[in-house]
């Protein structure tokens, strides 16, 4: 008893969950307390949270956030408006955090490339608008000169990596939302010790509450006393905030500045199937090499500086030394929660508006918003071939009720549905009419469009293109597709609850 008790309070989740409960127990009970004290408590804040409704209601936001608020503060009228001023995405709560990310857009003018968006631009107009889009919000311009490998498991990736860091002779850069103690992060953290060794700077940013499982609390300190440079996003602090919501889900790896990798590769031994959890774990990412890596370069400085609140040098010393034979054109890029710019979902909806012929998309988690399922009705309507990939085997129970509440809806639209029989697929990836193809982190869900720090490259007439599209039909001929019969034997109490439980995914 005596061991357990002590792992339970070693262990970070459950003391932060204990110390959540506690902190909104006394909120509640405080607030009825002075309900009971004086009699206008209770109508000033009924007041209060018709105020909020009516805000909300004019508020410039996603409607599908807004209305599973609403239905909070109708259900509970009395707290429901003092939990959203806490708790929603309201400007103050956003303040908090957004003052310190404010990101500058990398400055390219005295480097020895060029960027490509306009030669994408005019070479091939059908990508303009979409190249221009992310170069002017996002900072990122679409480079070429630069060579493409995808993978189509985590193990390949690995393998990979493993090979690039071992030849590292200026920097390595990490940014990685898990990270776990086991063999993938303890053969990388070898090389990365005998890179210290040989004067590599080593910087690694990870996810606190991403690793809170995987990870001691102290482990930034660990990596710094092996002369690796550590941070911890947006550490832990078991408090009623909104910020706690802002997680680092990005995925990215970059060496000397000339070879960086992405994609929804974590550094854990389930994602190259050295520990077996939800049977075989299919995942993917992406490698460059030349001029595209330096969009990566400026997106971990960026968060570096946010991170740390260190200066960072100019950075005309981080970018690409090579130039490679072109292999079409690649655009990384980021989103994040702190703007109104959502670029991660607006990306993959000017794709599926764009498509002519088809559009296939795989996603650990399908939670969709108004826009998103109009976008994919009216696409499949048109008679696009649209396919949609999940896994088979959940990671998480409840948000997999809630991926099969939309099978119904998108299969009588003419959506093609196919959850990945032999175990958890967590690639994130849209391809489309042999032309078009993103990889990165962002899932399909509320999370990921509207919470979270995430990161992908747009590819334009590059052989990750068709390679993408290869791998996802192979994925298919293992998948189980969505079918009339099988959505009858639905029962339909999971069906109802799963409905019901729609209301709030923005808010799990």
């Amino acid at each position: 008893m005596r061991r357990l008790f002590g792992r339970l309070l070693g262990d970070r989740r459950v003391v932060g969950g204990f110390l959540l409960a506690l902190q909104l127990l006394i909120v509640i009970y405080g607030l009825d307390w002075l309900s009971g004290a004086w009699s206008w408590v209770p109508r000033v804040l009924t007041v209060l949270s018709v105020i909020i409704v009516i805000w909300l209601v004019r508020k410039y936001d996603n409607p599908t956030y807004k209305i599973t608020w609403i239905i909070v503060i109708l259900l509970l009228p009395l707290f429901g408006g003092l939990f959203y001023l806490l708790w929603g995405n309201t400007p103050f709560n956003r303040a908090r955090t957004q003052h310190k990310y404010e990101p500058n857009p990398p400055d390219f003018r005295d480097y020895m490339r060029t960027p490509a968006t306009e030669e994408l631009a005019k070479r091939y107009p059908r990508h303009a608008s979409r190249a221009r889009y992310i170069a002017s919000l996002d900072g990122m311009p679409a480079w070429t000169n630069t060579e493409v490998h995808y993978f189509r498991v985590g193990e390949e990736m690995f393998a990979s990596m493993c090979e690039e860091l071992k030849r590292a002779h200026k920097f390595i850069f990490f940014e990685y939302f898990i990270i776990e103690e086991g063999v993938m992060w303890n053969t990388i953290l070898d090389i990365l010790q005998q890179k210290v060794r040989e004067g590599v700077d080593v910087r690694v940013i990870y996810d606190d509450v991403g690793s809170i499982a995987t990870l001691p609390q102290h482990y930034d300190r660990y990596l710094l006393s092996l002369g690796i440079r550590a941070v911890r996003f947006n550490r832990f602090i078991p408090t009623l905030n909104t910020y706690l919501n802002y997680r680092n889900h990005r995925k990215m790896m970059i060496i000397d500045g000339n070879v960086s990798y992405m994609g929804g590769i974590n550094l854990a031994d389930e994602y190259i199937n050295k520990k077996v959890r939800f049977g075989h774990w299919k995942d993917t990412g992406i490698m460059l090499r030349g001029e595209g890596t330096a969009n990566m370069t400026s997106l971990f400085l960026q968060m570096w500086e946010y991170v740390t609140g260190e200066i960072v040098p100019p950075l005309d010393a981080y970018l690409p030394t090579v130039k490679l034979p072109p292999d079409g054109y690649v655009q990384p890029f980021a989103d994040s929660p702190l703007d109104d710019l959502n670029i991660g979902e607006s990306i993959y909806l000017q794709i599926i508006h764009n498509a002519r012929d088809y559009v296939y998309i795989t996603t650990p988690y399908l939670v969709l918003d108004n826009e998103m399922i109009t976008a994919l009705t009216i696409a499949a309507q048109s008679g696009v071939d649209v396919r949609i990939l999940t896994p088979g085997i959940p990671d998480k129970k409840l948000v997999y009720m809630i991926t099969r509440s939309y099978y119904q809806q998108l299969h009588r639209a003419g959506v093609k549905i196919y959850e990945y029989r032999p175990g958890f697929l967590h690639a994130k990836s849209i391809v489309s009419d042999d032309d078009t193809a993103v990889v990165g982190t962002i899932n399909m869900d509320f999370r990921s469009f509207f919470l979270h720090f995430e990161c992908a490259t747009c590819f334009y007439n590059s052989s990750v293109v068709g390679a993408v599209k290869q791998d996802i039909l192979e994925t298919i001929n293992v998948s189980r597709q969505i079918t009339d019969e099988w959505l009858h034997k639905v029962r339909w109490l999971r069906s109802i609850v799963a409905s019901v439980l729609r209301l709030f995914a923005p808010l799990l």
